[in-house]
């Protein structure tokens, strides 16, 4: 208790000089200021990305393997493709069920890009995307009203759909949808079902185009398959998706492997896939991610160490000022070490007041760009603290020069001292 109030007088007296001098003072923050300030803006928007694209390829399942047919720029290139590969076909489908172990679900993919449809959307108009019922385990979706097609639906290739929330709001409003009819090119489908609200990506992931998981209108692979016309299907991909989703004790990484090297034989090196692991992607991300935060952190320590120069420099002109008040505090009893505290205390005042000035000002600079530049940005307790501390451990590190050098000042010196 009595250390406590010890403390309390030398934090006044720290604080009463700080204010003799406000604008010096003020100047000598903006350092750390900006420093701190730095830090936490680039640390929010860094972790606003990386939390948006982690979801993203989280839900894209960490179990899962996906293999997208890689389009071609033009007719030239596809029909040059053609020669050597015949695509993604259901050849490949079971070549890559029959001989890769370790798989615990599999669907192809045929997509199609509506030409017409009923009622009418004035938003972007949706996918149709017919796979097994698997589907739904595979990407872990769920259903909010109605339900999910069955085998026997596929079997029967039976005329019902299920709807992404974004095309259920675009083609049937808010209403309920199940039981209500859409037609696609010239076929009637039956809506049986909703999906709950997906992630999406705003940027692309790699070996995937981003798409609204949203807005899908997603049939019985067979339905699809035998009631709608592919034009140029001599030129398209027989299929042109495959989602794989691994048993949990299966390596996807290495499984994704063996599965490109079966469709590489077959394709014949066509390069006209590709197979992308979530699982990879995602530790991807995090080593980015870790590395990037590093350099940012870095470039921001700039700021922070010129903050601490300019702390340094303005305590040693302080030390020359109040060299006759360190004499007179030395002639009547006070201690080196209460002259080190003192003048120690007013640096780490000055870097801990810019700190905390700095924390509001990068809260608010990560504000003002996720408005403007359309970024998630995402304040971290670990960024406050990071920050704050640096900013405290440079005030005290830089402090601590002219604190000992008015210590060591001769006492009956400095009272002479004009």
């Amino acid at each position: 208790m009595s250390g406590f109030s010890n403390i309390l007088p030398e934090l006044w007296m720290g604080l009463s000089s700080l204010l003799v001098h406000k604008l010096r003072s003020g100047l000598t923050m903006l350092g750390m200021i900006f420093g701190v300030g730095a830090v936490v803006a680039m640390l929010s928007i860094t972790a606003g990305a990386q939390k948006e694209m982690m979801s993203y390829i989280d839900l894209l399942g960490v179990n899962n393997i996906i293999i997208e047919a890689k389009e071609a720029v033009d007719r030239n290139e596809l029909q040059a493709r053609r020669v050597i590969s015949p695509g993604l076909t259901f050849r490949d489908f079971r070549a890559v069920s029959e001989n890769v172990q370790g798989l615990e679900a599999m669907t192809p993919r045929k997509r199609f890009k509506p030409q017409k449809l009923l009622p009418k959307t004035v938003a972007e108009p949706p996918t149709l995307i017919g796979v097994q019922s698997n589907y739904l385990v595979i990407n872990s979706l769920k259903i909010v009203e109605g339900r999910w097609f069955n085998d026997d639906d596929d079997e029967r290739s039976a005329p019902v759909c299920v709807l992404g929330e974004s095309a259920k709001v675009g083609l049937l409003g808010y209403d309920h949808a199940v039981g209500k009819s859409v037609k696609v090119n010239e076929q009637w489908l039956q809506v049986i079902g909703v999906l709950s609200q997906q992630a999406t990506a705003d940027s692309d992931v790699e070996g995937l185009e981003v798409a609204n998981r949203n807005n899908l209108i997603i049939a019985p692979l067979n339905t699809v398959m035998r009631r709608f016309e592919d034009n140029n299907s001599y030129l398209k991909d027989e299929i042109d998706g495959m989602y794989i989703k691994v048993k949990p004790e299966t390596d996807s990484i290495e499984t994704a492997s063996i599965v490109t090297a079966i469709l590489g034989a077959t394709h014949k090196d066509a390069g006209d896939f590709t197979v992308t692991v979530p699982a990879g992607l995602l530790e991807q991300r995090r080593r980015t991610g870790l590395i990037f935060n590093v350099v940012m952190i870095c470039i921001a320590g700039i700021s922070l160490l010129v903050g601490g120069i300019g702390i340094m420099n303005i305590m040693l002109a302080t030390v020359l000022e109040r060299t006759r008040e360190i004499g007179i505090r030395r002639a009547i009893g006070a201690k080196q070490a209460d002259i080190v505290r003192q003048f120690l205390t007013e640096a780490v005042l000055i870097s801990t007041l810019g700190g905390l000035i700095g924390i509001l000002f990068g809260f608010t600079l990560s504000q003002i760009i996720a408005k403007a530049a359309g970024w998630s940005t995402v304040v971290t307790t670990s960024s406050i603290v990071v920050a704050f501390g640096v900013s405290c451990g440079i005030g005290l590190a830089f402090g601590i020069y002219p604190a000992v050098q008015a210590a060591k000042l001769d006492p009956i010196e400095a009272i002479r001292y004009e």
